[in-house]
């Protein structure tokens, strides 16, 4: 096979992904997706293949990079460098994953089996996205079917590294069953196997799953929630406009929807500007505003987005996260924040503690260091913020109704949201500004995996965005009064709460932590099985 035969293949690869991704792909395609892939790490590894200048890493970054391009480069329209660098690192991180399954599967295995090594590898590369300072898991796997809800109950017990599993098993069976069809008289039994086995594994979980969607009822309390989309523009109003003035759009936006019977509003991320110290939070115009607003509505709780600034104590200056006054040798932290304001005028508050990399967070390793006065100015509030140390969550006494307060990037995470879920919480809200995107793909991709939250937790999720899209969606991952992007709205829905834990809620990513071991297991083995061939004294 010549090099650009594999090449075409490669790219293959990355159309077929790419036509499988939400919000428009058909996710079913992302079940031959990896096929072609394959095939290149087929030949290459084979040991009569006769080029041995041939690399994985080289061609499958080029598969890595196309899908990368054709699915987030969305990102690029708040910063071309932010955007240029995450792609081309994920592409780098990806292809360097697939390699790491090739030289095992090389040298363990010759190249004749152990295709299964790359769901370890893979799965481990996704759970270290979730978890380390680049995090940056948009294209693990398992959030493809995140359009797809009735396919995926199950995952409130695997989560979306179920997902992930369901992916690689069915691309490992379809090139299994695509090698036998080509030399068919061979090879028919092992056709027959393979391709009966991919229709299982199709048909079983789907089956289980719609069985699940269709048996579910959801129990707990009523509350109803008043959502808020102020519709800023973040590049041209934001931070433009007086405080006073954006904060008095959402409440006037919020009165005309409420009843007598409205336990919470939400607003958006940053819907609040002015620059507010925890420190002096009486002092604070823009909640005593908010303030002003709920003491006419005793049972209300409001939600409602900020950013803060608290002064570092004595001795932890030294914090990656602390910052210099400018006309003072003191210190200084800043917050996303996420407050709850109700008729006791005891503020609380939450400070995000998953950030978006390059513009809320820095990485800390100390070769990274002096990356840290080089984040992207979005408009707002930039460079390494100061995360919370819990996962706080947020109460409604007389609703009976405990949420999880998540702001924008967290609701990627699926064992994080589970920490609020064990502290307590019975419903999930969503706080977000995803106007920084555009009318693109990115804002409806960070829409969907609320539904995955959902599904993982059995939580009913109310989400409010800054400009679309503010929903509410049930325990199964049903979507409701979904509203359109770059438009004031305010919307209003009576949601279950939920005290039951799922098995995932207990448990976590622990498919993703047994796959890391698996990984390393496999990797040490394949390094003693070169360290041994290579001891081998000649035979004379």
């Amino acid at each position: 096979m010549k090099k650009i035969h594999l090449i075409g293949l490669s790219l293959l690869s990355a159309v077929l992904l790419s036509l499988a991704w939400p919000s428009r792909g058909f996710a079913p395609i992302v079940f031959i997706a990896f096929v072609p892939l394959l095939f290149v790490q087929y030949y290459i590894g084979d040991p009569d293949t006769k080029n041995k200048k041939l690399s994985v890493f080289r061609i499958s970054y080029l598969c890595f990079l196309l899908w990368n391009i054709l699915t987030t480069w969305w990102v690029g329209n708040s910063t071309a460098i932010g955007g240029t660098a995450a792609i081309v690192l994920n592409s780098l991180f990806m292809a360097t994953t697939f390699w790491l399954f090739h030289i095992t599967r090389k040298k363990l295995f010759d190249n004749r089996s152990g295709m299964f090594l790359l769901i370890f590898f893979w799965m481990s590369w996704e759970y270290l996205h979730l978890n380390w300072d680049l995090n940056w898991p948009w294209l693990n796997l398992g959030h493809v079917f995140v359009s797809q809800n009735k396919w995926i109950q199950w995952y409130e017990f695997t989560g979306v590294p179920g997902g992930t599993i369901w992916v690689l098993l069915m691309n490992i069976l379809a090139f299994k069953a695509t090698k036998a069809a080509l030399k068919l008289k061979e090879n028919r039994k092992q056709f027959y196997i393979a391709s009966g086995a991919f229709l299982a594994l199709f048909i079983i979980p789907l089956a289980i799953s719609l069985q699940m969607y269709s048996a579910y009822r959801e129990t707990g309390t009523e509350t109803e929630i008043v959502v808020v989309q102020p519709n800023v523009d973040p590049y041209n109003e934001q931070y433009e406009l007086d405080p006073a003035k954006v904060v008095e759009r959402n409440l006037s936006l919020a009165a005309s929807a409420m009843t007598p019977n409205t336990d919470f509003i939400l607003s958006p991320e940053s819907a609040i500007q002015e620059e507010i110290w925890e420190e002096r939070l009486q002092n604070s115009k823009s909640l005593k505003q908010v303030q002003d607003f709920v003491s006419q509505y005793p049972h209300v709780s409001y939600v409602i987005g900020a950013s803060t600034f608290g002064v570092v104590p004595i001795g932890k200056e030294t914090d990656f996260a602390a910052r210099k006054f400018l006309s003072s040798d003191r210190y200084y932290f800043a917050y996303n924040t996420a407050f709850l304001i109700d008729s006791t005028n005891n503020y609380k508050h939450y400070h995000k503690s998953k950030l978006t990399p390059g513009v809320e967070m820095m990485p800390s390793w100390f070769f990274l260091r002096p990356l840290k006065n080089y984040a992207i100015n979005l408009g707002g509030t930039f460079g390494t913020l100061k995360m919370d140390d819990e996962n706080r969550v947020f109460t409604n006494a007389h609703a009976g109704v405990v949420a999880a307060p998540l702001i924008c990037y967290e609701s990627v995470y699926g064992e994080f949201v589970t920490g609020f879920v064990r502290n307590g919480a019975n419903i999930i809200f969503v706080i977000t500004n995803d106007g920084w995107w555009g009318n693109t793909p990115g804002h409806r991709q960070h829409f969907d995996f609320s539904v995955l939250r959902a599904i993982e937790t059995r939580r009913s999720v109310a989400r409010s965005a800054n400009t679309g899209i503010s929903a509410f969606i049930d325990q199964r991952g049903d979507i409701y009064q979904k509203t359109p992007y770059w438009a004031k709205a305010v919307i209003r829905q009576k949601l279950r709460t939920n005290d039951r834990l799922t098995f995932y809620v207990k448990h976590g990513d622990y498919l993703s932590r047994a796959a890391v071991f698996l990984a390393v297991v496999s990797f040490v083995a394949a390094m003693i099985n070169i360290f041994r061939k290579r001891r081998k004294p000649a035979v004379s």
